[in-house]
C-alpha cells in the first residue's frame, strides 16, 4: 500500500496514485521578481472515494485547481488550504470524487525562480566572453536557471506527490527566450515559436522515475562531444559536456573521465545502450546532467565549478582527483539510485554509500597514481569516523517519519560510511561476493558508532577486545552490547605461526604463536574500526614503518589521534609515533600527520607555552621535507609530489620556516604587481595563507581583491580559504561582513567560515559574529537546509570550552534549528569532548615538550 504523510506526520494511506505530470511552464521573468507561471496535469488513479486531494507544494501560489473524472465530469476546488510547515496545500471538493483510473487534475500555478540552489533557482555568474543578448541580470550579474530537486524540493516547481515511491513519467515542455538553450531529462521532442522573440521547447516522456530526479534548465550553453571506445548495438555514445558559453574547452578532462567510466560501469555493471549528456553549469554551483534517450536519466549538483571545471594552465593540479571522482561519482548513480530507486529515505546510503565507492573505484582503475584509496582512509574513512564516534550520530540506514528531515542525513555517515563498509567488505569477501550479499548484511547490521579494538600482550599470545568507540571516552555499559564483525587483518612477520581468526565475532579472544617481532591489525586500514596498541607497541611500529603500507600509516596515526582524543591513548604517544616521519614522502601520510598536528594545536592554542612547543615540535618535523620538495615543478614528477609540495610548504610557512616565509613574501609581492605567473597554481593557497598571516591587512586586502577580479576556475575558493588565516578582530568582522554580501554566493561562503573557524585567533570572533548577527545568518543559508545544516556543523565544532558549547546550547535554545538540529547535537558532542581532552592532556603535553627540548624547563 502506498502511504503519505499529513501535517500530524501521522501515516494515512493515500486515496491518489500519480500515473504522469505534463507540465507547462511559461511567461518567466527574466529579472525583477524572477516569478514564473505553469500549468500541471496530473494523471491519476483514484484508489477510493474521497473529498479531497493533499499534494505536495513549497512557496507556489496555486490560482486554480480542477478535478476531471472519466465518465463523472469535472468540478473546481471548493478551497485550497496551505500548510506552510508541513509544505502541502489540501484541495477540498464540494463533492466527492469518484474512485477510478481514468481522472486527471489540473492546476494552474506560479513560483519563483528563487537564489536558494534548491527548486527551479537562478544561479548568477560572469560570462567568459559576451553572452546572448537575452541572458538576464540580477544585479551586476547574469543569470541562468536549473533545477534541485533531491531531496524534497521538486515542490517548488511544481505542486507534486514529492515521494521518492510514488513515481510517474513526465511531459514537459518551457517557454523561453530564442536565442537560450534549455535541456531536460529526455531529448527534444518539438521547437515552436511563441511571442515575442520565444520560443516553445517540448521534451519526449520520460520512463517512469521518483520526483527528485525530474530536472531541466536554461541558459546560454554550448557544449563540446566526444564518443565512448566501446560500442552499444554496434555504435559509440556520444557524449556531451555543456557549460555557459565560453567555458566549454575547460570541461574536456572532465568528458574524457566521462566516457572511459560509462564504458567501465557497462563492463563491470550493465551496459547502457543509449546516447548520454554530461552538463554542467559554470560559476557559482556546477551540476552534471546524463540524459539517456530512452533510459532513466539523473542529475547532480555540487557545489563549485572546481567539480567539473579545469584548466590546464591555471587549475591546482589537486582538483583532478576531485573531477574524477566527482564524474565517476555521478555517473555511478545511473546503476545506484536512478534504475534502481530507493523506495523510502530511510534507504539513502545505499545511493550514496555504492555511488561512494564505485567512485572511488573508478578512479582509481583509470589513475592508479592519484593513490586514491590511500586518499580514502586518510579523507572518508577519518571523516565518517570523526561524526561515527559521537553519539549523535546516526545508523547506515535512518529511520525517516518525516522526508522533510532527510537532508541533515546527507552526511558522512551516508556517503563516508557507508562507503568505509563496504569497502571492508569487499576486501574481505571479494568484490563478487560481497555485491552477492551487502543489501543483506547491512540492513542486518546497520549499527551506530563503530568498535575499538584494544591489544594487550602476553609472552606467546595476543589478548584482544573490541568495544563501542566514543571521542568522548565516556562509554556506558548500555552503549557497549553490540558485538561487531570486526575482520581482524592481521599482518605479521615470518616466525609467526599461529592461525589467526579472520574475523572477531566475540567481545575477547587470545591469538597465539604470533610473532611479537612484528605485526599489525587492520592491514592497509581496510577494517572500519580503530585499534588501539600498547605504548610501546605502536612505537615500534614508528621505528619499522617500512614494513607498514601507505594505508597502514595512515591509520595509525589517525587512530593514535582518536584515542589521544578519548582518552584511550595520550597526545605525548602520538608525538612519539610521528617524531618518526620527517623522511616521509608519501603525500596521504603527510596530510594525516599534519592535520592530526593541526588539531592539537587548535585545542591546545590558549595554552602559549604548549602552542609554543608544538608549533616547534611541527617546523623539527617537516623542515627537512619542505626543503627537500623545494619551490620548483618538474614536468616529469609524481602528480602527488606538487600536492605534497603545497601541503608541506603551507605547514612549514605556518609553523614559522624563516626560508619559506621570505620566499612566499617575494613570490606574492610579484603577483599583486602584475605577474600572475609568479606564483605556480598550485602554490597560490599556501602563498596567499602565509602572506595573509606574516603581513595582516595589507596582504588580506589583496587577497580579497583577488577574489573580486580572478577569473580562474578554482581562484574564488581558494582566496576564501586563505582569507580565514587573518589574525585580528577588526578583519575578523570585515570578512564576515564581506561572506555575507551579495559578492559572495551562498554554496561558498562555508569555505571562508570553516577556515575562520579552524583558525584559533579568529574563533571567538567569529563566533561572536554569528550571535550578533544571527538574523542575517539565518536568512541568508536556511534557504536551503542542506547548506546552513553543513555551515553549522563544521564551524562550531573547533570549541574548546564546556562554557562555549553551553553558550552555543544557551544561544539556539529559542532559535528555530529546523534542518540542523541533529548538527548542533554533533557540535555538544564535539566540543565536550574536545574540552575534557584538553582538560586531561594539556599538563602532559607540556611535559612532554619540556622532556624533549621543545619548551624550556
Amino acid at each position: 500500500m502506498t502511504f503519505c504523510w499529513f501535517a500530524s506526520n501521522v501515516k494515512y494511506s493515500c486515496s491518489v496514485k500519480p500515473i504522469n505530470y505534463t507540465i507547462a511552464l511559461h511567461d518567466l521573468e527574466l529579472g525583477g521578481a524572477f516569478a514564473f507561471f505553469g500549468f500541471i496535469t496530473i494523471e491519476v488513479t483514484v484508489k477510493r472515494q474521497t473529498s479531497n486531494i493533499v499534494l505536495n507544494a513549497h512557496e507556489l501560489n496555486i490560482k486554480d485547481a480542477t478535478m476531471t473524472v472519466h465518465g463523472a465530469g469535472q468540478q473546481k476546488a471548493s478551497t485550497i488550504a496551505y500548510d506552510a510547515k508541513s509544505q502541502r496545500v489540501k484541495l477540498d471538493f464540494a463533492q466527492d470524487i469518484p474512485a477510478s483510473s481514468n481522472a486527471s487534475l489540473q492546476i494552474e500555478y506560479s513560483g519563483i525562480m528563487n537564489n536558494a540552489m534548491a527548486g527551479f533557482y537562478r544561479s548568477r555568474y560572469k560570462p567568459a566572453v559576451p553572452p546572448a543578448k537575452s541572458v538576464p541580470m540580477d544585479g551586476d550579474h547574469h543569470c541562468m536557471f536549473s533545477t534541485q530537486f533531491e531531496s524534497c524540493d521538486a515542490r517548488r516547481a511544481f505542486p507534486c506527490f514529492d515521494e521518492p515511491n510514488l513515481k510517474a513519467t513526465y511531459d514537459l515542455s518551457i517557454e523561453i527566450p530564442e536565442d537560450l538553450t534549455a535541456l531536460s531529462n529526455m531529448p527534444e521532442k518539438a521547437v515552436e515559436p511563441s511571442q515575442n522573440g520565444f520560443k516553445i521547447v517540448t521534451f519526449e516522456k520520460t520512463p517512469m522515475m521518483s520526483t527528485y530526479l525530474l530536472a531541466w534548465a536554461v541558459g546560454d550553453f554550448e557544449y563540446i562531444e566526444n564518443l565512448t571506445k566501446r560500442k552499444y548495438n554496434g555504435t559509440q555514445i556520444p557524449v556531451r559536456f555543456y557549460s555557459t558559453r565560453g567555458l566549454k574547452e575547460q570541461g574536456r578532462f572532465g568528458l574524457v573521465n566521462a566516457c572511459q567510466i560509462v564504458d567501465y560501469y557497462s563492463e563491470v555493471a550493465s551496459p547502457i545502450e543509449t546516447i548520454l549528456q554530461l552538463f554542467t553549469e559554470t560559476l557559482n554551483s556546477s551540476l552534471e546532467l546524463i540524459t539517456l534517450y530512452q533510459k532513466l536519466i539523473f542529475w547532480r549538483y555540487t557545489n563549485l565549478t572546481t567539480d567539473i571545471l579545469f584548466d590546464d594552465n591555471r587549475s591546482d593540479a589537486k582538483y583532478k582527483t576531485r573531477i574524477a571522482y566527482v564524474v565517476a561519482h555521478e555517473l555511478a548513480h545511473q546503476w545506484f539510485g536512478n534504475l534502481v530507486t530507493m523506495d523510502w529515505w530511510n534507504e539513502l546510503w545505499l545511493n550514496e554509500g555504492f555511488a561512494t565507492w564505485v567512485g572511488w573505484l573508478a578512479t582509481n582503475r583509470f589513475y592508479p597514481d592519484f593513490q586514491v584509496w590511500s586518499q580514502f582512509v586518510a579523507e572518508a574513512v577519518q571523516t565518517s569516523q570523526q561524526l561515527d564516534s559521537l553519539r549523535g550520530s546516526h545508523p547506515i540506514e535512518v529511520p525517516v517519519k518525516n522526508a522533510l528531515e532527510v537532508d541533515q542525513i546527507f552526511d558522512a555517515i551516508s556517503y563516508l560510511k557507508g562507503s568505509s563498509v563496504i569497502r571492508m567488505l569487499s576486501t574481505h569477501l571479494g568484490v563478487e561476493t560481497f555485491l552477492q550479499g551487502v543489501s543483506q548484511y547491512l540492513k542486518e547490521h546497520a549499527y551506530v558508532g563503530f568498535p575499538i579494538l584494544t591489544v594487550a600482550e602476553e609472552p606467546g599470545q595476543i589478548g584482544v577486545h573490541q568495544s563501542r568507540f566514543l571521542l568522548t571516552g565516556d562509554v556506558k555499559p548500555e552503549e557497549d552490547e553490540t558485538i561487531w564483525w570486526i575482520p581482524l587483518g592481521l599482518k605479521t612477520g615470518p616466525k609467526s605461526q599461529g592461525s589467526a581468526t579472520e574475523a572477531l565475532t566475540i567481545k575477547d579472544e587470545t591469538l597465539r604463536d604470533v610473532d611479537e617481532s612484528f605485526y599489525k591489525f587492520n592491514s592497509d586500514n581496510t577494517g572500519y574500526y580503530r585499534t588501539n596498541y600498547p605504548p610501546a607497541r605502536l612505537a615500534k611500529l614508528g621505528a619499522e614503518k617500512q614494513k607498514l603500507s601507505v594505508e597502514d600509516k595512515i591509520g595509525l596515526v589517525a587512530d593514535a589521534a582518536a584515542l589521544a582524543i578519548a582518552g584511550d591513548g595520550t597526545t605525548a604517544g602520538l608525538l612519539t609515533f610521528a617524531s618518526n616521519f620527517s623522511d616521509e614522502s608519501n603525500h596521504f601520510v603527510w596530510t594525516q600527520i599534519i592535520n592530526s598536528l593541526v588539531n592539537i594545536r587548535s585545542i591546545f592554542a590558549e595554552n602559549d607555552a604548549v602552542a609554543e612547543g608544538l608549533k616547534q615540535f611541527t617546523l623539527k618535523l617537516v623542515s627537512a621535507a619542505a626543503e627537500r620538495v623545494g619551490w620548483r615543478f618538474d614536468p616529469n614528477e609524481n602528480f602527488l609530489t606538487g600536492r605534497l609540495r603545497a601541503l608541506l610548504i603551507n605547514t612549514a610557512g605556518s609553523a614559522g620556516h624563516r626560508a619559506t616565509i621570505e620566499e612566499a613574501r617575494r613570490q606574492f609581492q610579484r603577483y599583486v604587481e602584475g605577474d600572475k605567473d609568479a606564483i605556480h597554481p598550485s602554490l597560490r593557497l599556501p602563498v596567499f595563507r602565509i602572506n595573509i598571516m606574516e603581513d595582516g591587512k595589507t596582504a588580506y586586502e589583496a587577497v580579497k581583491q583577488e577574489y573580486l577580479i580572478t577569473t580562474s576556475i578554482d581562484g574564488k575558493e581558494i582566496c576564501l580559504q586563505a582569507l580565514g588565516s587573518i589574525q585580528s578582530a577588526e578583519l575578523i568582522n570585515d570578512f564576515m561582513d564581506f561572506q555575507f554580501s551579495e559578492k559572495v554566493a551562498v554554496q561558498d561562503i562555508h569555505s571562508g567560515s570553516i577556515a575562520l573557524a579552524a583558525n584559533p585567533e579568529a574563533r571567538m570572533t567569529f563566533w561572536a559574529y554569528i550571535k550578533d548577527h544571527w538574523e542575517k545568518v539565518h536568512k541568508k543559508l536556511s534557504a536551503n537546509s542542506v547548506i546552513i545544516d553543513r555551515y553549522v556543523k563544521s564551524t562550531l565544532q573547533k570549541f574548546t570550552s564546556l562554557q562555549v558549547e553551553q553558550d552555543i546550547a544557551n544561544f539556539f535554545g529559542n532559535k528555530d534549528t529546523k534542518g540542523f538540529d541533529r548538527g548542533l547535537v554533533q557540535v555538544s558532542d564535539t566540543v565536550r569532548g574536545n574540552a575534557n581532552y584538553k582538560e586531561r592532556d594539556e599538563q602532559l603535553v607540556l611535559e612532554w615538550l619540556k622532556a624533549h627540548k621543545y619548551v624550556p624547563r
